[in-house]
């Protein structure tokens, strides 16, 4: 695995695609791979194009029959898609040199006359998205929630713990794919952003992500630090806690943003089983509950400066799985986080344990208003 900090900054395409170690298909191979593209064969769609399913060998990786061979998902991006040429471009940049447990493994690309497309390692279980928001799919324990969950989190940990961080940028369910043990890893890297180098706080950016899970200074301001990574990752928190989209206009007007709907609930240990999801059957523990709560607040919070850093998220996921999946967590009080400010985001606790802290001072946040930046932002699927 190479590290993040030696990570070369090609400036042209040729350079991108000669650095990498990925394979390069030809167009003629993924149509044999995917049976043509066949409607038999998608996987999925989107703003990006299409998401097709199919089998190459795994040692040469040829194209091979269907139903033999290794399987791998093909995406064919639309020419006028979302997500064009830079973005793809951005991925095979990234998914080509970065390699971790909870990334999404890119096998190869395509760049045959005008067609893009990626082949990635298949992921059998999909998209978190399908599996909390998709009609008649089966709820998904809270033990599973919070595999999934630290999953996430080691990936984007994994992505701003360098020197030379990667912002992620797109931070959401259907972005986190399991595979056939509900192992998260983290898909789509069209949209990421190399971090603030030296003692920048931040770098200014075009702002795209997607309504409901992007920050609201980086909506407000172009501003982009890691910390916008931390507040989406508090909002697929919500989601896996209440099963409700980041955004449903389904919804009446002051339960369309889950965010805004959920924060009053969350510091309040006798309010928050009200915005647990039903599909759960009350079948989870309470205090690990309060304790999901409690870093979802923290990681929402509207001053980016306070909310914790992921290595702090993922540290406090892991010790609540370590307590039996929750059932027991001492390290976190909600009664105290919800009657006490602290000046950081990471309190010292007696133990020898760090614990994220308070988080009162993030309860009660203004539903930012809309700017002309906003309008650049995708609808959340």
């Amino acid at each position: 695995m190479k590290d993040r900090s030696e990570l070369p900054t090609p400036r042209t395409e040729g350079e991108i695609l000669s650095s990498s170690n990925l394979k390069a298909f030809t167009f003629s191979d993924l149509k044999n791979a995917t049976k043509n593209f066949r409607p038999d064969s998608l996987l999925g769609e989107g703003g990006f194009g299409h998401v097709y399913k199919g089998w190459i060998d795994e040692h040469t990786l040829a194209p091979s029959r269907p139903g033999s061979g290794m399987v791998v998902a093909v995406k064919k991006l639309k020419p006028e898609g979302f997500q064009g040429h830079k973005e793809w471009l951005t991925e095979v940049d990234y998914l080509g040199q970065l390699h971790h447990k909870n990334l999404v493994k890119l096998i190869g690309y395509c760049s045959d006359g005008d067609s893009r497309l990626l082949v990635y390692e298949f992921m059998p279980k999909g998209s978190l998205e399908n599996h909390l928001f998709r009609r008649g799919a089966a709820p998904l324990s809270w033990a599973i929630r919070l595999k999934v969950a630290i999953g996430a989190a080691r990936g984007l940990s994994f992505l701003h713990d360098a020197e030379n961080r990667v912002i992620y940028r797109d931070f959401k369910a259907s972005n986190i794919l399991l595979d056939s043990e509900f192992n998260a890893k983290l898909s789509d890297f069209g949209l990421a952003k190399a971090g603030p180098t030296g003692d920048k706080t931040h770098v200014s950016t075009q702002v795209m992500g997607t309504h409901g899970y992007a920050a609201p200074e980086y909506i407000a301001t172009g501003r982009l630090s890691a910390k916008a990574d931390v507040y989406s990752f508090g909002v697929v928190l919500l989601e896996l806690l209440t099963g409700r989209r980041a955004l449903d206009k389904s919804k009446p007007d002051i339960e369309q943003n889950l965010v805004d709907w959920a924060k009053p609930h969350l510091g309040d240990k006798r309010r928050l089983y009200r915005i647990m999801d039903t599909k759960l059957g009350g079948q989870y523990p309470k205090k690990g509950a309060h304790a999901i709560a409690n870093i979802a607040l923290q990681c929402i919070c509207s001053d980016a400066k306070m909310r914790p850093r992921m290595s702090q998220v993922l540290e406090e996921l892991e010790q609540l799985q370590d307590s039996k999946n929750g059932s027991a967590s001492p390290q976190v009080d909600i009664r105290r986080a919800s009657q006490t400010v602290a000046k950081s985001p990471l309190r010292v606790q007696p133990s020898p344990r760090r614990s994220l802290g308070a988080a009162s001072h993030c309860q009660d946040i203004v539903p930012h208003k809309c700017t002309r930046r906003e309008v650049i932002l995708q609808e959340s699927m």
